[in-house]
């Protein structure tokens, strides 16, 4: 469960469309004497030639970001002369095992994608990482994140990584395919199953999931636990020793996701659709419904269905839960491996682009969902209703819980992300995949 303080400091995500707080850096120097995120680093040609290996997660051509970062490469390569960016595109869960290799090897990339938490203990604890505290003082990039962000990234006062979102879970609706279905937004759990077979009896597809993805079940999953433990902190409260994985709670959110799943919410061959190619089957009109964290919006906003889409939050289950708790979904963010060997160039790098990151995100309709400050005014620069949903949405957090496998260790977590996929092809007894869990915590701790 998130403290207190986190919780509210993920809230501030929220209020990023109001504070509208300038992303700093513009011009001015720092105390070290490093210029602007606009100055040139440029060694005036005759610096040594650096290549740079920039791992990242940005693989869909048709979301906003992608370009986005091309963009910032491009412009820091032309101000550069004497750097290349070399982009190492991957989907998450092949970034994930790749890292894992690399790791292993100790050939970490300059910059990789690490998640907060749990996640990314493991590569510090074997120092792969380098500290980023001196990346953050320079050009006011500190304070251009939401406050208490950081702390997701930090261990024994250093700072790791650099988070590029702080999120929500919420479901996204197609208008036109709920009308032409004949239904409404549903706020129970039951009438979400409800509409799934009615959408499904009317051949339209309910739900899309890119379930090859192990993390997409998950998330799903863990705000039905959300509801059914009737508030947050249940995997807090195994590790804990308070409560086991055959819990009621538990065993009634497999029951309810397996009911979703029975109803015919997904796509036939689910486990064979990635992040990318599941979220495309909502993007294209293809599916009436899409649970996933706020990041999506931009690639939404920017696809063939902008205009036509709403967002819902996660309704009870069971009459249980609130649905001003939401999945927080403090982002995956950027670390600089600790053996590069062009340690200091890579952190200059990794300073301008999360300093142009707001920025950018904000012209191409990328910016909901970040974990800085934006400077801008949402509406007026044309972001759609549905954005400003989302943002609006972003104000009635209440606290809520955060991913699996950004709570628990990593042998507990894969058994879970294992477990949960095994719904989408068969049915399965609640109470064994309970044990499932519980043998996987105790065999891990």
């Amino acid at each position: 469960m998130l403290k207190k303080s986190n919780v509210l400091s993920l809230v501030m995500a929220g209020i990023l469309a109001v504070s509208l707080t300038a992303c700093g850096g513009g011009g001015s120097t720092s105390k070290d004497g490093v210029g602007s995120s606009t100055a040139s680093n440029d060694t005036g040609g005759t610096g040594e030639k650096v290549t740079i290996t920039f791992q990242n997660i940005f693989t869909d051509p048709t979301d906003p970001k992608d370009a986005m970062l091309k963009r910032i490469v491009a412009d820091y390569e032309a101000k550069n002369p004497n750097i290349k960016i070399e982009l190492d595109s991957l989907n998450t869960d092949q970034q994930k095992l790749k890292l894992k290799t690399q790791a292993a090897s100790k050939e970490v990339p300059d910059i990789t994608v690490v998640n907060p938490s749990a996640q990314m203990k493991p590569f510090v604890d074997a120092k792969l990482l380098a500290p980023l505290n001196d990346v953050v003082e320079k050009n006011g990039l500190k304070d251009t994140f939401q406050e208490g962000l950081l702390d997701w990234y930090t261990f024994d006062g250093n700072l790791y990584a650099l988070p590029d979102g702080n999120n929500i879970g919420l479901v996204y609706y197609n208008k036109e395919l709920f009308d032409q279905a004949g239904v409404k937004v549903p706020t129970t759990f039951e009438e979400m199953v409800d509409v799934v077979k009615q959408l499904k009896a009317k051949g339209i597809q309910p739900m899309a999931i890119g379930e090859k993805d192990t993390w997409t079940g998950s998330f799903l999953f863990m705000n039905i636990l959300l509801r059914t433990n009737d508030g947050p902190g249940f995997l807090k409260d195994v590790a804990d020793g308070k409560k086991t994985f055959e819990d009621p709670a538990f065993t009634e959110a497999v029951k309810s996701m397996q009911d979703l799943i029975q109803a015919g919410a997904f796509q036939e061959g689910v486990t064979s659709f990635d992040y990318n190619a599941g979220e495309n089957l909502f993007k294209t009109g293809k599916a009436a419904m899409y649970y996933m964290g706020s990041w999506a919006t931009g690639g939404i906003e920017t696809s063939s269905v902008n205009g036509k889409v709403g967002v819902f939050k996660f309704p009870t289950v069971n009459g249980k839960g609130n649905p001003d708790e939401f999945m927080l979904a403090p982002g995956s963010a950027f670390a600089i491996s600790a053996n590069s060997e062009h340690l200091e160039e890579t952190k200059e790098f990794l300073n301008y682009f999360m300093l142009e990151f707001p920025k950018r995100a904000f012209e191409v309709k990328g910016a909901i969902g970040l974990g800085q400050k934006v400077e801008g005014d949402f509406k007026a620069a044309g972001y759609s209703d549905m954005s400003m949903e989302v943002l609006e949405m972003f104000k009635q957090v209440k606290g809520g819980d955060i991913s699996f496998d950004n709570t628990m260790n990593p042998g507990t977590s894969q058994a879970h992300l294992t477990s949960i996929q095994n719904l989408f092809v068969q049915q399965k007894d609640p109470a064994e995949v309970a044990k499932e869990h519980q043998a996987a915590f105790e065999s891990n701790k």
